[in-house]
């Protein structure tokens, strides 16, 4: 049993009055003029203003094909180039319309309507919520019938296409990790999964770890990331809620009005109102005072909260990352921070291994931080054989606490670097 699920065309389907209709080509009709691929039922999707269109296409399809059962679904949106809309309503008609993928082959119309819905067709078959095949006509030179193809998502012809995603995603995590190659298992699997999440979802994300873990530097990475691939178009507001007390802390986070508290003598927007449309970086987020956290829950949940002094919310749309090397559950327990606001930012959370943890990743850190130098520097500085050898002894001995982490060995290589003789350490 073959089914097909098409939108009517209000200009390709219209083939007038006369019976010149008959030899003009008409996607949905050209379907059922194909002897080798029997159709035993046309699902077809009309708008209401399309009804009259719809009956004389539907009288034409059974005097054609008598055998094909006809069935119709009536949608309303008031914009057809509106996507959320139109998605909607056609996701709705195929949660309703019966599908049975055992006995049933499916095929995707995606010849008619708009842009927008043969798009929104193309997204439903390929989330399965149509099970089956896309399938396009075309005209051609020979008569009414056209011509058609038949598209096989799953067909191992278009693992070229998902190659070309693989090839991104790669690119995507060396872009998380610096360009470093590093070794250690467990966090080359975080970055692959971190990748991800950075393009597919702008839900906030928490990143745990000790000082100088890389917290920092990889939220900056994940916004150039998310801001390469269009994803927001505002800018990075990167903010230390540790340097945040007091009044201070509301002011600088959400503004104020003029005079909504001494000293007060112009209108501040606030951080939060920075970000709209980019990412929002709140560091030591456990730091931020109860006050705080309760306006911040509100601006993450509702998009919008209230400057200082002001009487009217503002809104701002931006992504929360959180970093904290506090345990947060501890904090809750102590009454020092919301678990409210806990829960709401520890859907996608991250912990950032220490440098002892990912001591496999030193020897390609140190070259980082060596070509880091040189940018700064404007001259190349290297270590000699000898020297590098007694140096990654050094690290990887239990003289080496690394305290700070990579912030540690970032001075360490600086250090070195600069009193390098002749640019050799």
């Amino acid at each position: 049993m073959n089914t097909v699920i098409s939108i009517l065309g209000l200009r390709l389907d219209h083939g007038g009055l006369g019976n010149k209709r008959w030899l003009r080509w008409r996607p949905n009709m050209s379907i059922l003029m194909h002897h080798d691929f029997p159709i035993h039922e046309m699902v077809l999707i009309y708008h209401e203003s399309e009804y009259d269109l719809l009956n004389l296409t539907v009288a034409d399809m059974s005097e054609l094909s008598p055998d094909t059962a006809i069935t119709t679904y009536c949608v309303d949106y008031e914009d057809a180039w509106d996507f959320g809309d139109v998605y909607s309503q056609l996701r709705d008609i195929m949660q309703v319309h019966p599908i049975d993928p055992e006995n049933n082959n499916y095929y995707t119309h995606i010849t008619t309507g708009t842009h927008v819905a043969q798009i929104c067709l193309f997204l439903l078959t390929e989330a399965n919520y149509i099970p089956g095949k896309l399938l396009q006509t075309s005209p051609s030179q020979s008569g009414p019938h056209g011509s058609y193809q038949i598209i096989d998502l799953d067909l191992s012809c278009y693992d070229q296409i998902a190659s070309r995603f693989e090839q991104e995603a790669e690119v995507g995590v060396a872009h998380l990790k610096g360009g470093i190659e590093t070794r250690n298992a467990a966090f080359n699997l975080m970055m692959t999964q971190l990748e991800q999440v950075s393009i597919r979802s702008s839900a906030p994300i928490l990143l745990t770890g000790p000082t100088g873990a890389g917290k920092s530097r990889l939220a900056e990475r994940i916004y150039e990331l998310k801001h390469q691939r269009g994803q927001i178009s505002g800018e990075l507001v990167d903010v230390n809620c540790a340097t945040l007390r007091g009044d201070n802390a509301m002011a600088a986070l959400f503004g104020h009005v003029k005079g909504a508290f001494t000293g007060a003598l112009h209108e501040r927007p606030g951080l939060l109102r920075r970000a709209d449309k980019g990412l929002l970086f709140l560091d030591e987020i456990g730091e931020l005072g109860l006050d705080e956290q309760a306006m911040l829950l509100r601006a993450i949940e509702d998009k919008v909260f209230l400057p200082m002094g002001a009487d009217k919310s503002v809104s701002s749309d931006f992504q929360l990352i959180a970093g904290t090397n506090r345990n947060l559950f501890e904090a809750v327990r102590e009454g020092e921070f919301r678990e409210d606001l806990l829960a709401r930012i520890n859907l996608w959370v991250y912990e950032m291994p220490s440098l002892k943890d990912r001591i496999e990743d030193l020897d390609p850190n140190i070259d980082y931080e060596l070509q880091h130098f040189t940018r700064l520097a404007g001259h190349k500085v290297n270590f000699n054989k000898a020297a590098r050898e007694q140096y990654l002894m050094f690290a990887h001995s239990t003289e080496a606490s690394w305290r700070a982490n990579f912030r540690d060995l970032n001075s360490s290589i600086t250090r070195m670097s600069t009193l390098a003789t002749g640019g050799r350490i």
